[in-house]
């Protein structure tokens, strides 16, 4: 059915129409888990579920594996993201002729992003260069046959010259055949409703279905808006600057601003139709459709049963636990490139990039960049969109020493034994816990040095370590592949022990990944012939990315003092 039909309904009947976005895993793990998870959301009835589309295609099989089991084995139907930036015409066609065969009517056409290392949107031969090429593409070769989606910016695309030239290519889609837009996660309410009244003033009569993400973690949310270029009202971020150590109450109120928002939107603009992005999280998802009165208790309990995580629960506490478990085992896969869902692009234009970091031409010189940041005389790194936390003054002298050695650090954080959960700098969780933490840092370094550094971490048996470059190479003291270390713990009345921080193997290749994609976002950022880009890709190609853990929590400097021995 299109998904057309279902808004038009859904706005006569006046009633609340909501639906799922996920992402595709990384890995066959992550991808049977999250399939499980769909089959169990499904049965909250929404309008429909959909799937992003991996830079140039590169999650085709599991975007369609995630797709097909919901048409298919669900019976939900199903909106298949599809980006064209760097996709051959042969690849896209058969992308569509599997989503034909497999029941899938609905298409979100996008521009998307280059795969990692490609310029970010130069067209292939037999390519396309925006997502218009695409929306034509397959009315000419489909006709009426899909219902065709695009994705709308309340706040302006990145990329536009202006508001007014995104609007107009916003209507060239509609105009070349597109169906309805799907728009980029916002948080100002008024913006989206100013921008909805611009487009129907400009002719756009189709349906606007907003795009709602409830906030997962500080981090994670400034991380979103700082990647998508998302504004947020003052008063948001002031309430989130005053929780962000307490994970539970940011998600809380992540939650309660989700259903805030829609509950605007729908009683005072007559919005009837909202897309939820999940991040592939089911917990806050459910909360919000519990608050709408969408979803009772019953529906919860009529779900089929965890058949990984769940097979020897039985009692409601076990299961309670059980879910919170899959749930942070879903959490931790959630750093992905948000951009490939809406062809929104982590570049920074030149200009800012060499603001901030200027335009460094040798080796000494990135150091100096990290020893800023780590001084506070910088408020970002191409790895990190804000300044340190207040728990890094605790080891920030430490800190400055090391990466003046030449050890870029990138994430770190201070032994912590059993500080009470309400104090001002480590604290978290509810009151009259106590938190503990181990010492870990994770850097980037040369070869050489990394000889030199391993030499010492495999001398000393509490120290376990990963570390890769950008090849995949893996060096590991660790030799059980699916050991989980826990370096962030707190213990809290009538609580089982929360665990917040793992690190594993299978997350460290995930972020290497990522962290070594950041060089090349910060290399594209100058002239190819420029000796900075030549510099940051010398120093991508050859550098390793190290994680290590002090596992003697109990020694404050154990760690710090054996990378500067």
């Amino acid at each position: 059915m299109k998904l057309v039909d279902k808004f038009a309904k859904a706005q006569n009947d006046r009633s609340l129409s909501y639906s799922f976005e996920y992402f595709p895993p990384k890995t066959e793990l992550g991808l049977a888990n999250l399939l499980d998870r769909v089959t169990r959301m499904s049965k909250w009835e929404p309008t429909f579920i959909s799937c992003t589309w991996g830079a140039g295609g590169s999650s085709q099989e599991r975007t369609m594996a995630v797709c097909s089991t919901g048409q298919v084995v669900n019976g939900v139907e199903t909106l298949l993201h599809l980006t064209c930036t760097n996709m051959e015409k042969e690849s896209l066609d058969e992308a569509l002729l599997k989503a034909k065969d497999a029941g899938i009517q609905n298409i979100l056409a996008l521009r998307g992003d280059a795969p990692r290392g490609h310029e970010y949107w130069t067209p292939i031969e037999n390519g396309f260069t925006h997502a218009v090429d695409l929306v034509r593409y397959i009315r000419q070769q489909y006709g009426d046959y899909f219902c065709i989606g695009v994705a709308g910016y309340p706040e302006g695309h990145m990329d536009a010259e202006s508001k007014e030239d995104d609007l107009l290519h916003l209507k060239e889609k509609i105009d070349a055949g597109a169906d309805f837009i799907l728009t980029q996660l916002f948080y100002n309410v008024d913006t989206f409703v100013n921008w909805v009244a611009t487009c129907r003033s400009n002719g756009i009569t189709v349906p606007i279905v907003p795009g709602i993400m409830p906030i997962p973690t500080y981090q994670n949310f400034r991380r979103m808006i700082n990647l998508c270029k998302t504004q947020v009202p003052e008063d948001i971020l002031q309430r989130l600057d005053t929780i962000k150590a307490d994970d539970q109450k940011v998600k809380d109120y992540g939650v309660s601003l989700a259903v805030q928002m829609i509950k605007q939107l729908h009683e005072k603009h007559g919005i009837c139709n909202f897309h939820l992005s999940t991040l592939n999280l089911e917990r806050s998802t459910k909360l919000i459709l519990q608050q709408l009165n969408l979803i009772s208790q019953d529906t919860i309990k009529k779900q089929p049963s965890y058949s990984k995580l769940l097979a020897s629960y039985s009692t409601p506490q076990d299961l309670e636990h059980a879910e919170n478990w899959d749930e942070f085992q879903m959490a931790v896969m959630v750093i992905q490139d948000l951009q490939v869902t809406y062809g929104a692009s982590q570049s920074l234009p030149t200009s800012e990039a060499s603001r901030k970091w200027g335009y460094p031409k040798t080796v000494e010189d990135i150091t100096g960049i990290f020893e800023r940041y780590i001084l506070g005389q910088l408020d970002s790194l191409p790895w990190s969109e804000d300044r340190l936390q207040t728990e890094t003054d605790a080891i920030r002298q430490a800190l400055t020493e090391i990466n003046r050695r030449g050890y870029w650090s990138v994430g770190s954080q201070p032994s912590v034994n059993g500080v009470p959960s309400q104090d001002p700098v480590f604290g978290w969780g509810p009151k009259g816990g106590y938190v503990y933490q181990k010492a870990f840092l994770e850097f980037f370094v040369s070869p050489k040095q990394l000889e030199q550094i391993l030499k010492r971490f495999d001398q000393d048996p509490v120290v376990t370590y990963y570390a890769m470059n950008r090849n995949g190479d893996l060096r590991t003291n660790v030799l059980d592949q699916e050991a989980q270390n826990a370096v962030t713990w707190g213990v809290f009345p009538g609580k089982e022990i929360v665990q917040p921080t793992l690190i594993e193997r299978a997350n460290f290749e995930s972020w290497n990944e990522e962290a070594f994609g950041l060089w090349t976002t910060w290399e594209q950022q100058y002239a190819p012939d420029s000796d900075t880009a030549k510099l940051l890709k010398q120093v991508g190609d050859s550098f390793w990315l190290v994680n290590v853990v002090h596992n003697d929590y109990q020694q404050v400097d154990g760690l710090f003092n054996m990378m500067l021995a």
